[in-house]
C-alpha cells in the first residue's frame, strides 16, 4: 500500500485496529490547513445539485477525468478558507471528500477484495488524546467509528456512481477542452482559464431524442445542466479572489 500514490491531502494511510487504536480517540476539528492550497475538490455527481450553488463544477483533463468544486480559479488559492483553515463566511457546501479525511477505505493488498477502514496517521483528528469520541469501546467499535464507516461506505458507492456516469459521458463524447475569459475591470488583457473539461452544449443539444430521453430518465441530464449552470460562478471566484488579494500578475494557466 506505501508503493501505491496517495490520494489528494493524504500523507499516509494506516488501516485501523481495536489492538494497535485501543486507546484512539477522534476529536473535533475548527479548521482545515489541509485544504488552503487547494483550489479544485475531487466530487462525486451525488453532489452536483448542491455544489452547482456556490461552486463551479468542471471535470479534470485526461482519458480518467473527474468531477471537481473549484474552490479557487488559481493553483494554491481557496476562496473559501483563510490562511489558518477556517472557513470564510458562513453556508458554504463542503464536498464528502473534505469531509471524509482523514479516513478512507481501502484495499491493504492489491489482491484483497474487502475494503478496510485506513487513517491519515499525521491528521491531528485522530490519536491517543484525553478527549474527543472513543473508536473503540471493549475491544469493539464504537459508535463513532460505525458513523465514520458508514459515511466512507456511503462516500464510496457514490464514487462508484460517478464512475459509471464519467463512462457514459465519454461515451456519448459530451467532453470538450473548457476555456473561460474574465476581463477585470482596468485591466489591459482579459484573464483566461484553461486546463479543464466541460460539456459541449452543442453536442448534447445535437443528441437524438431517444439518447436525450434515456439521459432524463436515468438523473443525468439534470447533472450536466447542474454542471453548465455552475460555470458562471466562475466570476463569482474571480471577484472574491481581487477582493482578497489572490489574482495573479501574469497570465494563469488554470
Amino acid at each position: 500500500m506505501a508503493s501505491a500514490p496517495l490520494p489528494l491531502f493524504y500523507n499516509g494511510l494506516e488501516p485501523l485496529s481495536s489492538e494497535v487504536h485501543a486507546n484512539y480517540r477522534v476529536r473535533a476539528q475548527d479548521s482545515a490547513p489541509f485544504l488552503v492550497a487547494q483550489h479544485a475538490i475531487p466530487l462525486t455527481i451525488d453532489e452536483f445539485p448542491l455544489v452547482q450553488r456556490a461552486m463551479p463544477i468542471v471535470f479534470s483533463v485526461g482519458d480518467e477525468a473527474i468531477p471537481l468544486a473549484l474552490m479557487g480559479l488559481n493553483e494554491g488559492v481557496n476562496v473559501f478558507i483563510d490562511d489558518e483553515g477556517k472557513a470564510i463566511g458562513d453556508g458554504f457546501y463542503v464536498p464528502a471528500y473534505v469531509r471524509r479525511y482523514p479516513y478512507m477505505l481501502a484495499r491493504l493488498r492489491p489482491d484483497a477484495q474487502e475494503l478496510s477502514l485506513c487513517f491519515d496517521p499525521t491528521s491531528d483528528a485522530i490519536g491517543a488524546f484525553d478527549e474527543g469520541q472513543p473508536l473503540f469501546e471493549n475491544g469493539q467499535p464504537s459508535q463513532a467509528t460505525k458513523d465514520i464507516l458508514a459515511f466512507n461506505e456511503t462516500f464510496e458507492q457514490a464514487g462508484q456512481r460517478t464512475q459509471a456516469f464519467m463512462s457514459e459521458l465519454r461515451e456519448a463524447g459530451l467532453l470538450m477542452d473548457g476555456e473561460v475569459s474574465i476581463q477585470p475591470d482596468g485591466a489591459d488583457q482579459p484573464f483566461i482559464y484553461r486546463g479543464f473539461q466541460m460539456i459541449n452544449e452543442q453536442k448534447l443539444q445535437d443528441l437524438r431524442g431517444d439518447q436525450l430521453r434515456k439521459m432524463s430518465q436515468s438523473g443525468m441530464l439534470p447533472l450536466l445542466y447542474a454542471h453548465l449552470f455552475s460555470l458562471s460562478l466562475m466570476r463569482d471566484i474571480f471577484a472574491r479572489q481581487v477582493q482578497q488579494g489572490k489574482v495573479p500578475q501574469t497570465q494563469p494557466g488554470f
